[in-house]
């Protein structure tokens, strides 16, 4: 089994891609939209950190998170985050997707991949190209026109801040380096 290294550096800032199991179509239903908004303040409650930015699509999440100084545990987080998740929308969403053995065998739920990607922040610029990647990735993935019609999008918190012009990615000719975003 090949041995994953991941950064880890204290009070950074990181990207993060999660993915459904088998890409199942479930993160947008109402039911989940609820339960990751409760879900993830009960993880920063005890783990805190900032969400940076996000966006949810029907089968993937991406979210930046800044860690507090002296922490960079945010594996606990996302394993708590997706423990949380599973445990709360149980077999309601995911009943579809009969588990390999290896999942039953791991004591996997069928909601999440197993591995996520992960990407430390490195600069200014690094963290730019990784919030326009998660604000235009519903025009990406054809779930809208532009990146302001997708409402579940830290897009507009963004825009009320002054950091995109409203009309932002309206000409889809976003482009984004080879490695950005992890799908």
């Amino acid at each position: 089994m090949p041995e994953y290294r991941r950064t880890k550096i204290e009070g950074a800032t990181y990207f993060f891609t999660v993915v459904t199991y088998r890409r199942q179509p479930v993160l947008c239903l109402p039911e989940s939209l609820d339960a990751m908004k409760d879900v993830m303040s009960n993880v920063a409650e005890r783990y805190p950190f900032q969400t940076d930015a996000c966006v949810v699509l029907p089968d993937h999440l991406h979210f930046v998170w800044t860690l507090p100084e002296g922490d960079s545990a945010y594996s606990v987080r996302l394993a708590m985050f997706n423990k949380e998740m599973t445990k709360r929308l149980g077999s309601s969403i995911s009943a579809d997707c009969a588990p390999s053995r290896s999942r039953q065998r791991h004591r996997e739920g069928t909601l999440w991949q197993r591995r996520f990607w992960e990407h430390q922040i490195r600069d200014e610029q690094d963290f730019r190209t990784h919030m326009d990647y998660i604000h235009f990735n519903p025009v990406k993935h054809g779930l809208a026109a532009r990146p302001k019609d997708w409402r579940c999008s830290s897009f507009h918190r963004w825009v009320a801040l002054g950091a995109y012009e409203e009309d932002w990615g309206c000409d889809g000719a976003v482009v984004f380096p080879d490695g950005v975003g992890g799908e």
